[in-house]
């Protein structure tokens, strides 16, 4: 599913945005429809992690780490853009509940491996689940193309600089996700 094809643009060929514009030439709506969107898409999940003391930032390393078996600590650090050390707060509280395991790297044992633990699996399939109803249901409403529509749209969305590795990380967690499934009997 990771095979987008998306007009190709740098971030210097987008409009220049200056104090010349009028409001009727900004995106306030998009800009606003954005905030809601991730304001709501995120409220299912904000609910079952605060009963577990969880925030987002734990929500978005369960997720990383159950989509990419094995990332390496470094690895995941370049994917969420944040720092070693707000990282390993969220790591420490993850793998002290047992969500999270960390093994080391076989041939390097400096490396650090990250795995989710079954409950970690469990809950990270749950979050997901809550979002993926949330985009089901608005997909059927839009009809055919929708879901490649929205797919070219947010994928158009990530800076051109990173786009390419982002749509590479999908495409192998798809890849990873696919190979579990077979291996697990297609569930």
């Amino acid at each position: 599913m990771a095979n987008i094809s998306i007009i190709r643009s740098s971030r210097s060929a987008a409009a220049p945005v200056d104090a010349a514009l009028t409001a009727d030439e900004l995106y306030f709506d998009l800009i606003e429809l954005l905030f809601f969107a991730y304001r709501d898409f995120v409220s299912d999940p904000d609910e079952v992690l605060a009963k577990l003391g969880f925030g987002r930032a734990h929500h978005r390393v369960l997720h990383f780490v159950n989509r990419n078996p094995g990332i390496k600590v470094a690895e995941l650090l370049e994917v969420l853009k944040i720092t070693k050390q707000s990282l390993g707060r969220v790591l420490k509280q993850l793998i002290d509940e047992g969500h999270i395991v960390q093994k080391e790297g076989a041939s390097d044992r400096r490396q650090r491996l990250l795995y989710v633990s079954a409950a970690g699996e469990t809950l990270a399939l749950k979050l997901a689940g809550l979002q993926t109803a949330r985009i089901a249901r608005v997909i059927a409403e839009l009809g055919p193309g929708a879901r490649d529509a929205a797919r070219r749209f947010l994928a158009g969305m990530i800076d051109s600089e990173d786009r390419e590795h982002v749509l590479r990380l999908i495409a192998r967690s798809d890849s990873l996700a696919n190979g579990s499934r077979a291996r697990n009997g297609g569930q």
